[in-house]
Protein backbone atom coordinates (compact mmCIF):
# COMPACT_ATOMS: atom_id res chain seq x y z
CA UNK A 1 0.00 0.00 0.00
CA UNK A 2 1.40 3.38 -0.92
CA UNK A 3 2.02 6.03 1.71
CA UNK A 4 -0.70 8.31 0.33
CA UNK A 5 -3.33 5.53 0.55
CA UNK A 6 -2.15 4.70 4.06
CA UNK A 7 -2.38 8.36 5.07
CA UNK A 8 -5.92 8.71 3.67
CA UNK A 9 -7.00 5.51 5.42
CA UNK A 10 -5.44 6.72 8.68
CA UNK A 11 -7.22 10.10 8.47
CA UNK A 12 -10.54 8.42 7.71
CA UNK A 13 -10.13 6.11 10.69
CA UNK A 14 -9.36 9.04 12.98
CA UNK A 15 -12.33 10.99 11.67
CA UNK A 16 -14.64 7.99 12.17
CA UNK A 17 -13.49 7.58 15.76
CA UNK A 18 -14.03 11.15 16.81
CA UNK A 19 -17.21 12.11 18.57
CA UNK A 20 -19.21 15.17 17.76
CA UNK A 21 -21.87 14.52 20.39
CA UNK A 22 -23.27 17.91 21.35
CA UNK A 23 -23.78 16.93 24.98
CA UNK A 24 -20.00 16.65 25.44
CA UNK A 25 -19.63 20.34 24.62
CA UNK A 26 -22.78 21.58 26.31
CA UNK A 27 -21.95 24.74 28.30
CA UNK A 28 -25.09 24.44 30.46
CA UNK A 29 -24.76 20.95 31.96
CA UNK A 30 -21.81 20.09 34.15
CA UNK A 31 -20.43 16.56 34.32
CA UNK A 32 -21.40 15.11 37.65
CA UNK A 33 -19.86 11.76 38.47
CA UNK A 34 -22.23 9.20 40.00
CA UNK A 35 -23.04 5.51 40.03
CA UNK A 36 -26.51 4.36 41.04
CA UNK A 37 -27.66 0.76 41.22
CA UNK A 38 -31.32 -0.16 41.31
CA UNK A 39 -32.70 -3.65 41.81
CA UNK A 40 -35.49 -4.51 39.41
CA UNK A 41 -36.91 -7.03 41.88
CA UNK A 42 -37.82 -4.26 44.35
CA UNK A 43 -41.44 -3.07 44.16
CA UNK A 44 -40.53 0.61 43.65
CA UNK A 45 -38.70 -0.27 40.39
CA UNK A 46 -41.11 -2.97 39.16
CA UNK A 47 -42.42 -0.91 36.22
CA UNK A 48 -38.93 -0.98 34.65
CA UNK A 49 -39.36 -4.73 34.10
CA UNK A 50 -41.71 -4.08 31.19
CA UNK A 51 -40.68 -2.76 27.75
CA UNK A 52 -42.08 0.67 26.94
CA UNK A 53 -42.19 1.80 30.58
CA UNK A 54 -40.13 4.54 32.12
CA UNK A 55 -39.34 5.88 35.56
CA UNK A 56 -37.94 9.10 36.98
CA UNK A 57 -35.20 8.75 39.60
CA UNK A 58 -35.02 12.20 41.28
CA UNK A 59 -32.03 11.56 43.54
CA UNK A 60 -29.39 11.21 40.80
CA UNK A 61 -28.01 13.54 38.15
CA UNK A 62 -28.50 17.30 38.31
CA UNK A 63 -32.32 17.40 38.31
CA UNK A 64 -33.06 13.69 38.23
CA UNK A 65 -32.82 11.05 35.55
CA UNK A 66 -35.47 9.37 33.42
CA UNK A 67 -34.89 5.68 32.57
CA UNK A 68 -36.71 4.07 29.65
CA UNK A 69 -36.94 0.29 29.06
CA UNK A 70 -36.72 -0.34 25.32
CA UNK A 71 -36.83 -4.16 25.34
CA UNK A 72 -35.51 -5.52 28.68
CA UNK A 73 -32.00 -5.64 27.18
CA UNK A 74 -31.68 -1.99 26.19
CA UNK A 75 -32.39 0.80 28.64
CA UNK A 76 -31.87 4.52 28.06
CA UNK A 77 -31.22 7.12 30.75
CA UNK A 78 -31.25 10.89 30.29
CA UNK A 79 -30.66 13.91 32.51
CA UNK A 80 -33.84 15.83 33.34
CA UNK A 81 -32.25 19.27 33.08
CA UNK A 82 -33.06 21.11 29.87
CA UNK A 83 -29.79 20.97 27.90
CA UNK A 84 -30.51 24.33 26.26
CA UNK A 85 -30.71 26.44 29.43
CA UNK A 86 -28.44 27.29 32.33
CA UNK A 87 -29.47 25.42 35.48
CA UNK A 88 -32.40 27.26 37.08
CA UNK A 89 -35.81 26.36 38.48
CA UNK A 90 -37.61 26.25 35.14
CA UNK A 91 -34.93 24.10 33.46
CA UNK A 92 -35.85 21.05 35.55
CA UNK A 93 -37.98 18.94 33.21
CA UNK A 94 -41.07 16.92 33.94
CA UNK A 95 -42.00 13.73 32.12
CA UNK A 96 -45.40 13.04 30.58
CA UNK A 97 -45.72 9.78 28.67
CA UNK A 98 -42.70 9.66 26.31
CA UNK A 99 -41.71 13.33 26.46
CA UNK A 100 -39.74 15.51 28.86
CA UNK A 101 -40.86 19.14 29.00
CA UNK A 102 -39.10 22.24 30.26
CA UNK A 103 -41.24 24.88 31.98
CA UNK A 104 -39.12 27.81 30.73
CA UNK A 105 -40.64 30.32 28.33
CA UNK A 106 -39.55 28.51 25.15
CA UNK A 107 -41.35 25.27 26.09
CA UNK A 108 -38.66 22.83 24.96
CA UNK A 109 -39.87 19.23 24.62
CA UNK A 110 -37.64 16.16 24.17
CA UNK A 111 -38.17 12.46 23.46
CA UNK A 112 -37.19 10.28 26.43
CA UNK A 113 -36.41 7.45 23.99
CA UNK A 114 -33.87 9.29 21.83
CA UNK A 115 -33.14 12.42 23.87
CA UNK A 116 -33.68 14.55 20.77
CA UNK A 117 -35.72 17.78 20.70
CA UNK A 118 -39.37 17.44 19.63
CA UNK A 119 -40.48 21.07 20.07
CA UNK A 120 -38.94 24.40 21.03
CA UNK A 121 -35.57 25.94 20.41
CA UNK A 122 -32.00 25.01 21.09
CA UNK A 123 -29.25 22.93 19.60
CA UNK A 124 -28.56 20.32 22.27
CA UNK A 125 -30.26 17.00 22.90
CA UNK A 126 -30.78 15.55 26.38
CA UNK A 127 -27.63 14.43 28.17
CA UNK A 128 -27.43 10.61 28.13
CA UNK A 129 -26.10 8.45 30.94
CA UNK A 130 -24.76 4.91 30.78
CA UNK A 131 -27.12 2.08 31.69
CA UNK A 132 -25.84 -1.43 32.25
CA UNK A 133 -28.02 -4.40 33.12
CA UNK A 134 -26.47 -6.99 35.41
CA UNK A 135 -28.89 -9.82 36.20
CA UNK A 136 -31.75 -8.15 38.12
CA UNK A 137 -30.01 -4.80 38.52
CA UNK A 138 -29.52 -1.66 36.47
CA UNK A 139 -26.43 0.48 36.99
CA UNK A 140 -26.81 4.08 35.88
CA UNK A 141 -23.60 6.10 35.74
CA UNK A 142 -21.89 9.07 34.23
Amino acid sequence: MSYSKFFVLFVLMLWACTSDDDYNNNPYLIDQSFRFQLHLSLPQYEQLNFPGNHMVIPQIGLNGVVIYNMNNDMYYAFELSDPNHPLRDCSAMGVDQLEATCSCEDGNVYSIITGQPVEGGGTYGMKPYRVERLAESLIISN
